[in-house]
Formats: structure tokens, C-alpha cells, sequence
């Protein structure tokens, strides 16, 4: 043990966090942590007085343990605080949460958003510990299902841009949030996201569209263009003497796969496919309704949030409001007449239509984007505004 500890003391592993951390904010709740962790022999378990807002201030930027403890003592609201957490922290993470309310609609809301177990006070050890070790041994009777947000993108008519802003979004989660972001680009015949992302279409998504049972890590690690190190897509240019017909059922099976392995997969779904596919419209997603400010696109969203239905716990709709101000656009009070306030505007900017030919790191040059992208960023992912310049300004650095 002697020699071990030496070992250890010459070498330390100073970038890996401990298996086990907590952030707790009494001391009776932290002794019983601490006692729990040496019981199951994280001997090396991190304890640090603070709320789970501390948690995810630190270990964004330290990284992220096998088994995190936080505690939401306090809070009104917890919920919105655990779903940012979800948002930052590792998908392998299991985090367990703790607090003052005995409450089971707290309970299982927690559960739901991907929580392993919640405990509320006063903390029995025995509990804890027999809770940590399941866990650990892969024992648990349900374990938490914890996978990526899936985001459809539709341009409710053609040209309203949503491919730019498909493909800056992506780019933008990627680098500048530092999430593993896949594309995938649902028009095999005519898309444009390769082209915007300077990648090469392939055949991949077809197969395993196709053939969803192909998909295996093998499939993602050589199906898939790595645009950078984060961002992933699939997209494909087939020939347009080919009937490509979409399967529903295939789709599903794909994102399903896929989804364990990335924080955000998106989703460019031309409308009309859209239509051929209802079922993808009420899985648990976003859905970004994108329009330009004419008489005819806002006709169209209202016609689509129509179809779509109202938000639902697991299904979330939101407009764009794409080239806002560009000639022939409504009065906003028009606009208001006819659907709802849109969730983000993104205004008119002439150097976005250089995406399709110049690509996405040309637009991003653009104010108007980098707005749009960061408004949008907001909505899917939590944050704050304050921090937008300065990622930016650290991606674009790291791309001159």
C-alpha cells in the first residue's frame, strides 16, 4: 500500500476527476455522504460544501465523475436547474439528488428528466449506499434511460433558410457549447448540409435507413463524416433517377441508436417528407417551425402548429423567424393578427445567402447569425447571454 501511495504521489492523474463527488449543503447530510463513499471504497471521493449550482460552475470546467451527488435544498423549483445539469454534464455521469421536500411529483419529475435516485432529508446511509452500489454493479431493476435531445427542423416553405440554420446550430452546440452534435440531413436527393458544412455526402444514411439493424459503432465510426471533432453528420446526395422513399419505422430505429452517442442529434426534415412521417413529429423532441416574414410563411406556420398540436411535457415547439426585415416582410402587428409572437427572430443580413456557396464558416462572419444562433442556443440548452461573446470570441480564435 505504501509503495502504491508513492507511486501515486509521483504520478498523480491530475486532469481525471474522481469517480465519486458531492456537493452538499449541511453537515449531517455530508457525513453521511462521506461515510457512504469509504464504505464503498471511493476512498478518493470528493466532497465540497455547495448547491448544484456550484456543481455545474466547477465541473464544467474540471470534468465530470462517474457518480455525482448534488443537493437542491431550498429551491422552489429544482427542475429547471436539473435539466441545465443534464445539459453540461456527461452522458456516462449517474447523478443522484438530494433535498428537503418529501414530494413524489418532485420525485418522479426527477426521475424523468434522467435522474438515477432522489433522497430527501434527513439522508439514511444504508439507503444511500445500497443505492450507489446497485449502480455501480449494474443492478438496478429500471435504470435511467439517458440519451441526446432530438431537434427537428422544418422550413414550413422553400427558401426560408432552414438548412443555414441547421447546419449553424449544429456548429455553433459543437464548438462553441462543446456538445457532440450529429446532423442529419432527411433530403437524400437534394440536400445541402454537406455542402454548407464543406463535408462529403455519402451513402450511409440511405443504408441505414434502409437497414437500420447495420447501425452499430462501426456504422458511427465510419459511416459518419466528422466535420470537427464534435460535430458529426450524416447526409447523402442521391441520384435523382432513384425513388427514394422515407420509412417511418427505419427513422425511428436510427435515431434511437444514435441517440445515446450524441448530446444533440438534428434533424433538417423538408416538409413534405414531414408529412409523409407523423409519427416523428410527436416523439419527444423540439421542433423549430422556421419561416421567413411573408404573408405566405406565416399562413404556413399557423398552419403547421396546427397540425403539430400543442407542447406536451416531452415535445416542444418553437418558431424562427428567419430574415426578419428583408423586403416584402409583414408589419409585426400584421404578423401578430395571424399566429403567436415568434420564440427567435433572426434578422435580415445579405452575407447569410452566401451559406449554400461560401459554407458555414463564411456566414459565420455574419452579426445577424451569430445572434440567431446564440438566441437559439438559449432556448435548447440554458445559459446565459453574458457568455455568448466571450465563447465566440474563443471559437473564432481557435479557427483563424
Amino acid at each position: 500500500m505504501d509503495a502504491l501511495a508513492s507511486t501515486h504521489t509521483i504520478t498523480p492523474v491530475r486532469d481525471s476527476p474522481p469517480p465519486a463527488m458531492a456537493y452538499i449543503l449541511d453537515a449531517d447530510s455530508e457525513g453521511v455522504i462521506r461515510r457512504c463513499f469509504t464504505d464503498l471504497g471511493y476512498v478518493d471521493g470528493r466532497i465540497t460544501r455547495g448547491s448544484i449550482d456550484t456543481a455545474i460552475e466547477e465541473l464544467a470546467r474540471s470534468g465530470w465523475p462517474r457518480f455525482l451527488i448534488v443537493d437542491v435544498s431550498g429551491i422552489g423549483d429544482p427542475l429547471p436547474r436539473i435539466n441545465h445539469l443534464a445539459e453540461v454534464c456527461d452522458l456516462a455521469t449517474e447523478v443522484i439528488v438530494i433535498g428537503d421536500r418529501n414530494d413524489i411529483v418532485l420525485y418522479r419529475d426527477l426521475k424523468a428528466a434522467g435522474v438515477a435516485e432522489y433522497f430527501f432529508k434527513p439522508l439514511l446511509g444504508s439507503l444511500v449506499s445500497r443505492t450507489l452500489a446497485a449502480i455501480a454493479t449494474g443492478t438496478r431493476v429500471q435504470p435511467p434511460s439517458r440519451t441526446g435531445r432530438l431537434v427537428f427542423l422544418i422550413g414550413v416553405r422553400g427558401g426560408v433558410g432552414v438548412t443555414t440554420i441547421a447546419t449553424n446550430l449544429a456548429w455553433y452546440l459543437a464548438e462553441a457549447r462543446e456538445r457532440r452534435v450529429l446532423l442529419l440531413d432527411l433530403d437524400l436527393q437534394n440536400g445541402d448540409a454537406a455542402l454548407q458544412l464543406d463535408a462529403q455526402p455519402s451513402h450511409a444514411l440511405r443504408e441505414a435507413l434502409e437497414d437500420p439493424a447495420r447501425v452499430d459503432e462501426l456504422f458511427l465510426e465510419r459511416g459518419v463524416a466528422n466535420v470537427t471533432n464534435r460535430l458529426a453528420l450524416l447526409a447523402g446526395l442521391e441520384p435523382l433517377s432513384d425513388h427514394v422513399a422515407p420509412n417511418e419505422d427505419a427513422f425511428v430505429d436510427l435515431v434511437q441508436k444514435v441517440l445515446p452517442h450524441y448530446r444533440y442529434v438534428f434533424v433538417d426534415l423538408p416538409r413534405n417528407t414531414a408529412q409523409l412521417l407523423p409519427k416523428l413529429l410527436h416523439m419527444p423532441s423540439t421542433v423549430l417551425l422556421v419561416s421567413d416574414g411573408g404573408l405566405a410563411a406565416a399562413r404556413d406556420v399557423g398552419r403547421w402548429r396546427s397540425k403539430i398540436g400543442t407542447n406536451t411535457p416531452e415535445r416542444t415547439l418553437l418558431h424562427v423567424l428567419n430574415k426578419h426585415g428583408a423586403d416584402g416582410d409583414l408589419p409585426d402587428k400584421e404578423r401578430l393578427r395571424m399566429i403567436p409572437q415568434p420564440d427567435v427572430c433572426i434578422r435580415w443580413d445579405r452575407q447569410i445567402m452566401s451559406a449554400s456557396t461560401l459554407g458555414t464558416k463564411s456566414v459565420q462572419t455574419s452579426h445577424a447569425i451569430l445572434e440567431g444562433m446564440s438566441a437559439l442556443s438559449l432556448q435548447l440548452s440554458g445559459g446565459s447571454a453574458e457568455e455568448i461573446p466571450t465563447l465566440w470570441k474563443r471559437i473564432f480564435s481557435r479557427w483563424a
